[in-house]
């Protein structure tokens, strides 16, 4: 299959599940609807909590977790794919819970689960402070996983700024890349565009981000929004706009991922070379 609809549901999540659960279930039937075969929703998807505190209190195991059971009831009724961007988790025994994302068939199945690696901890102007490795633990390994219409790597929000990661998935077999965020304000002004169209240049991938946006009720955090589809040229096929929720739909024509990387063929021009090292001084004397 070279061609499909990707819908994008941008969200904006209160503290509380229940409201979030039939948003997601209203908004999941409205994009199949539309047409959409492949259906992804946002990090944090569950909820944002107010803080710290009431973040672990609220995770659930992912055996109860009445978003991911959402989900997956979401699949089996429209016969959609889905990307549940990600949910918090608790794991028993651990103090932490996890940032974690699942891909779920058309019939409810989990296909791949992916745990957050790179944690969100940093200090912006104004005073806005984030320091997620105080509530979740990061995840230790990438994920790819088969769908109807190529392979996808999976990562969430701040992994975007490791290229490394989208180079080696892509090395590895990813003709898509899935980048379900909770940007802020700041950072998404500044960085949020530049950053997706570059991952999916690089990589010659489809980039799909689904995000946040607004001002999240229960916890007053601002999230900026723009959720969107890339192409492998760079184009911005996508981009549900900062003011609201719902959910944007995206014609995904796979053939272009091979137009591109002939074009470009930049993942078959990888060289080793030495680390780095530093000069401190004239390796040799000018002539006198």
């Amino acid at each position: 299959m070279t061609a499909f609809k990707a819908g994008l549901i941008q969200t904006n999540v209160s503290n509380e599940m229940a409201e979030n659960v039939a948003f997601l279930r209203e908004q999941a039937k409205l994009a199949r609807d539309a047409g959409a075969d492949f259906i992804m929703t946002p990090e944090n998807t569950g909820l944002i909590g107010a803080n710290r505190t009431e973040t672990l209190a609220k995770a659930q195991t992912e055996e109860e977790h009445a978003m991911l059971a959402a989900c997956r009831a979401s699949a089996r009724d429209t016969g959609a794919w889905f990307l549940l961007g990600s949910i918090h988790v608790r794991v028993p025994g651990e103090e932490q819970i996890r940032n974690r994302s699942y891909l779920i068939d058309s019939s409810g199945g989990i296909v791949a689960s992916y745990d957050k690696i790179h944690m969100f901890d940093v200090q912006l102007a104004g005073g806005e402070s984030y320091r997620e490795s105080s509530t979740f633990k990061p995840g230790e390994k990438a994920v790819l996983a088969e769908t109807p219409w190529g392979v996808l790597g999976m990562t969430i929000c701040y992994d975007l700024r490791f290229p490394y990661l989208y180079r080696e998935l892509a090395h590895a077999g990813a003709t898509m890349l899935a980048i379900p965020s909770s940007f802020t304000v700041p950072t998404g002004q500044a960085h949020w565009h530049t950053l997706m169209r570059a991952r999916a240049i690089e990589t010659g991938c489809f980039v799909f981000a689904p995000a946040q946006v607004g001002t999240h009720k229960g916890s007053n955090r601002k999230t900026y929004g723009h959720s969107v589809a890339v192409a492998p040229w760079g184009e911005v096929i996508a981009d549900a706009g900062g003011e609201k929720a719902g959910f944007v739909i995206a014609d995904v024509d796979m053939a272009k991922i091979e137009e591109a990387r002939k074009m470009v063929p930049s993942l078959t021009h990888d060289r080793k070379y030495a680390a780095p090292a530093l000069h401190k001084t004239a390796i040799a004397k000018a002539a006198e």
